[in-house]
């Protein structure tokens, strides 16, 4: 297993498919970064897996690749740095956040504090060129993050699997459902998030404890 994973993962992912899936794409990637500019920066590929130890996990979100705009992308599903602003599917995420649990939206875009309580924010592509959205689709991360997915599935049970969009919930068919609990719905997008992302309470589903924002 590749050394810019986090130890715990590492022996956590040891015997499994995820082994022979991280070589081409971190190959791939530093190839890359000598040809242009790639979000997120260098040393935050990894940041979901840090913030979020395997043995400290309770839940994993899905996203599908990183935000591609300047400063956006932090290593973390759906979430950017403090300061930055809200993209549109994270705003409309704080929305049902804010709604499902009687709290306040939040000001910061981060989501750090929930990956440190255990949710893995996991976007199922770790990288993007700048302004170029979907294009590090072809570097085989998917069969990394694949395999992450089924070896949580397989090696732990009662966690929450979150899955917003037909993309994501395509992921449930690597998921246990009768080990952990599988809660799917509508993008948050704007395209799509009138459509039943509102009002779907996931977050109050999880039956976790959300840390304030």
């Amino acid at each position: 297993m590749q050394d810019k994973l986090p130890e715990k993962w590492r022996k956590f992912l040891a015997g499994t498919e995820a082994e022979k899936y991280l070589k081409t794409p971190l190959s791939m990637l530093e190839q890359r970064r000598g040809e242009c500019t790639v979000f997120p920066p260098e040393g935050m590929v990894f940041r979901a897996f840090e913030l979020t130890p395997p043995e400290e996990l309770q839940a994993v979100i899905i996203g599908q690749d990183p935000y591609h705009d300047d400063g956006q992308a932090h290593g973390l599903a759906f979430s950017v740095p403090d300061g930055v602003a809200h993209p549109p599917s994270l705003r409309n995420i704080f929305k049902e956040y804010a709604a499902d649990l009687n709290r306040e939206i939040p000001v910061s875009g981060s989501l750090e504090k929930w990956a440190k309580s255990g949710i893995l924010l996991l976007n199922s592509v770790l990288s993007v060129d700048a302004h170029a959205p979907g294009s590090h689709r072809s570097f085989g991360w998917e069969k990394f993050t694949d395999a992450v997915i089924a070896a949580i599935s397989g090696k732990s049970s009662g966690k929450v699997f979150i899955l917003w969009g037909s993309y994501a919930i395509r992921k449930a068919a690597i998921i246990d459902g009768e080990r952990h609990t599988v809660i799917t719905g509508v993008h948050p997008s704007p395209l799509s998030a009138y459509r039943g992302f509102f009002n779907s309470k996931p977050f109050s589903r999880a039956k976790l404890e959300w840390p304030e924002l």
